[in-house]
């Protein structure tokens, strides 16, 4: 029988409860805020600031992954419509305000365990795992939007107008971090900001598009 999206958010909030290590999510996202100040102050290019904070989640999120399905026990996703009620009812990576300030820490991976924020799913049809070289091109384009109705990164956060012009995406690690994971279960992704509310946007979105299905292989590091 299928898994139902509540059954997803069940799974989250399981994981969540079950993490033990936790530190304060305050302090995390200020932390978060002094990364991205000082990559701004090495590279002085918006532009670059935001492919490094990609390339970083990247880095998280294939490692990160690993303790997602230990943890969860999900099988394979039977479609693309699947997998975004995975992303975002079995929430990973960032903590929330409702939880007393406290967010899982593990000194491996850095943004360790479960996020307690479920964001909205908006779906393309839901597109099959292709059975042959010949049918991958039918996937391409398939796609999800999650909306993010609170973002822990961008708390204490207000954007200078320098900022804002030169294209900076605060929050774009969490970009990495998806496409990172999914690509550890073979499913090439391009993950990108749609909008931002720290870029005086009405919400905080990220697109989620389906790029081809990967051969059975771990993806190496993205330095």
């Amino acid at each position: 029988m299928a898994t139902t999206s509540k059954q997803y958010k069940a799974i989250g909030e399981d994981l969540w409860k079950g993490r033990i290590e936790k530190t304060n999510a305050e302090l995390f996202a200020l932390t978060y805020g002094a990364l991205v100040l000082q990559l701004i102050q090495d590279y002085e290019d918006y532009a670059e600031v935001n492919k490094q904070l990609e390339r970083m989640g990247y880095n998280i999120g294939i490692r990160l992954i690993e303790d997602f399905l230990a943890r969860s026990s999900l099988g394979r996703c039977a479609d693309f419509r699947e997998v975004g009620e995975v992303v975002a009812k079995v929430r990973s990576f960032l903590p929330s305000k409702r939880d007393h300030e406290f967010m899982p820490n593990h000194p491996k991976v850095g943004f360790k365990s479960f996020l307690n924020i479920t964001p909205t799913v908006t779906h393309t049809a839901p597109v099959s795992r292709p059975n042959s070289t010949q049918q991958q091109g039918a996937i391409a384009g398939s796609s999800f939007v999650l909306a993010l109705e609170e973002n822990p990164l961008a708390e204490f956060v207000e954007l200078p107008e320098e900022a804002l012009e030169g294209g900076l995406w605060f929050s774009n690690v969490l970009c990495g971090v998806i496409r990172g994971a999914l690509q550890m279960v073979q499913m090439q992704v391009q993950a990108e900001f749609l909008s931002d509310v720290l870029r005086g946007d009405e919400s905080t979105e990220i697109r989620v598009t389906l790029l081809k299905y990967l051969e059975e292989e771990v993806p190496i590091g993205d330095d």
